[in-house]
């Protein structure tokens, strides 16, 4: 019989799947050998156990305008990879009625590190969308808020456009063969024994019609030559990290490649290389924004230039502001931002500040949640958040900052008190005080 990769990887990570369903994990938990939990502004918790809750991605939009309902993924386990038949529920946090937990669906497409794609569609506060499996497709459901009912369209979102018309559409299944945590499990990739398919890519959604076209294939990118000349035509090529540009009009896709792939076992070895491309939303005019094979977390810094964790040819790692469309580079912040973090820039009319994180501190195990003010120079630090030693790996929980649509509030997630569960930071007074 033949295991698939992450069939493979639950048996031999049945230690962790146990220590999930046990006291064990608790345990672990609790004696994670972190260092202490400090907050610098007002903090608190907005969901709490025994269900444990996070919202995933730090790009997606999480409030509502009113900035009072934050939504939520909630899950019964922890401390392993998910399966095709395991279920969340979606919903939200109503902040103005005593942190209330309303329900508005389930998911059976789902990782750790993005949830289930859950965000808020357009500024009106009308539309939710996730993704989900329906029998054998990933799907996406959108949710109304005045009707309280849920429609479905036949393709699932990696990203929404800020005009709320359209979403972009990438390849979940082979996104889990390839990236392990940020695919879905459960179907099969029918493109599993081709290095670089003319029919998998990226599709561009009609969100109110449903209807998809392919705008970007695999076969399309893998016949851009990287630096070094090579089409790495022997390669295995996927996309991943989707994000439309404010003004909807551009979009950014991390092009990646793993070197060697068993298509029979999936599994592979070795790392993936990673440049970013920008193109139009109809997939023309595209553009190799970062060659450098380092791309990371990035983000849009106005409609014509993209600020991410890179290293350009030359140059260190750290941040960097690149232009589309040139070889312009700037660094951002290197000497108060000298580590990979997930990065975003506040809201106007406090777009000079960038809200960011850290990985956990080798000697603390903590994560550290600030803000940088790019004018000045200046760094907050927000909070340094214990991440217990148990929560690595895919199921790891990054504290993923996002920001309020006033800017003013910051949610996180975040396993210091006994489990993965979401809070609020209070960041008005810093921008009152310096911004």
């Amino acid at each position: 019989m033949r295991i698939s990769r992450r069939s493979f990887g639950l048996l031999a990570g049945s230690t962790a799947a146990s220590l999930a369903a046990s006291s064990s994990w608790a345990e672990s938990v609790a004696t994670g050998g972190t260092g202490p939990l400090e907050t610098f502004v007002p903090c608190r918790a907005i969901t709490k156990g025994p269900q444990q809750h996070w919202f995933g991605y730090y790009d997606k939009r999480e409030f509502d305008p009113t900035n009072t309902l934050v939504l939520s993924n909630e899950v019964g386990f922890e401390g392993r990879s998910p399966t095709g038949d395991d279920q969340i529920n979606v919903g939200y946090v109503d902040t103005k009625s005593d942190d209330q937990w309303v329900p508005i669906g389930t998911s059976r497409a789902w990782g750790w590190q993005q949830g289930c794609m859950l965000q808020w569609i357009g500024d009106d506060g009308k539309q939710i969308l996730w993704n989900d499996r329906e029998g054998d497709s990933f799907v996406c459901r959108i949710y109304s808020t005045e009707t309280k009912q849920t429609r479905t369209i036949g393709m699932p979102i990696y990203t929404v456009a800020p005009n709320g018309k359209f979403g972009l559409s990438a390849d979940f299944r082979r996104i889990d063969n390839l990236r392990p945590g940020y695919g879905y499990d459960g179907l099969a990739d029918p493109n599993v024994n081709r290095r670089a398919p003319d029919d998998s890519g990226i599709w561009r959604v009609d969100l109110e019609t449903g209807e998809s076209t392919l705008i970007l294939s695999l076969a399309d990118v893998a016949e851009i030559a990287w630096p070094d000349g090579d089409k790495h035509a022997d390669a295995w090529h996927y996309f991943n990290h989707l994000l439309v540009s404010p003004d909807s009009e551009r979009f950014i896709v991390l092009h990646r490649y793993r070197p060697e792939f068993d298509p029979q076992t999936l599994q592979f070895k070795g790392g993936f290389v990673t440049r970013m491309l920008t193109a139009d939303v109809d997939g023309s005019d595209r553009y190799v924004i970062d060659p450098s094979g380092y791309t990371s977390h990035f983000i849009w810094n106005g409609n014509d230039a993209v600020t991410m964790w890179t290293r350009p040819a030359g140059m260190k790692n750290g941040f960097y502001d690149l232009t589309d469309k040139t070889d312009q580079v700037r660094p951002i912040g290197q000497d108060k931002m000298p580590t990979n973090g997930h990065n975003t820039y506040l809201p106007a009319p406090y777009q000079d500040w960038i809200l960011n994180d850290t990985y956990p501190d080798r000697k603390t195990s903590r994560q550290t949640v600030y803000l940088y003010h790019v004018p000045s120079g200046r760094r907050y630090d927000l909070g340094h958040f214990p991440s217990p030693k148990a929560y690595r790996g895919e199921w790891r929980c990054d504290t993923h900052p996002r920001s309020s649509n006033d800017g003013k509030l910051v949610a996180i997630d975040s396993p210091h008190d006994g489990g993965r569960q979401v809070y609020l930071l209070d960041v008005a007074e810093i921008l009152a005080k310096h911004g």
